[in-house]
């Protein structure tokens, strides 16, 4: 081949490779976190990120001996919590909130997140669709319903 068909081919080619690397990027819930170790906790807004594929914030825990657990919370994308919600100022470093998710699989400080509770009291839903993870918490069993 030569010419302008080579380098179709080769757009092709790089097109496909993105693809499946964006692709590779977006997991499914059940991939890292684990709907049988469910999270509910408060804590304080350090830094948020709202980007592609999933937003993250991240969030200091202090426990009641003192210490801080830093966590790490994946959300939905930017777009979907924009549409619910969120505002960049809904994440502010040091606003005080209430998440409820499901823990990493690995048992680290990383919750794939369900619900975010603000300040003022108002609940939002941070995950995203059709990635496996149970829809919401039983409030008194801490279950998925």
């Amino acid at each position: 081949m030569s010419g302008s068909g080579s380098n179709t081919v080769a757009a092709i080619g790089i097109t496909l490779a993105c693809a499946g690397a964006a692709a590779s990027a977006h997991h499914a819930f059940a991939a890292e976190f684990d709907s049988k170790r469910p999270v509910n906790f408060k804590g304080t807004i350090t830094k948020g990120d709202f980007v592609n594929p999933h937003s993250w914030f991240y969030v200091d825990v202090k426990k009641p001996d003192g210490t801080v657990e830093k966590w790490a919370i994946e959300a939905g994308t930017p777009n979907v919590l924009f549409r619910r919600g969120f505002t960049k100022q809904s994440l502010l470093p040091g606003t005080e909130i209430v998440v409820d998710g499901y823990q990493a699989k690995d048992g680290s400080h990383r919750a794939n997140g369900r619900n975010l509770t603000l300040p003022n009291g108002k609940t939002l839903f941070l995950g995203s669709s059709g990635t496996g993870a149970p829809f919401e918490l039983d409030r008194d069993t801490q279950k998925a319903k």
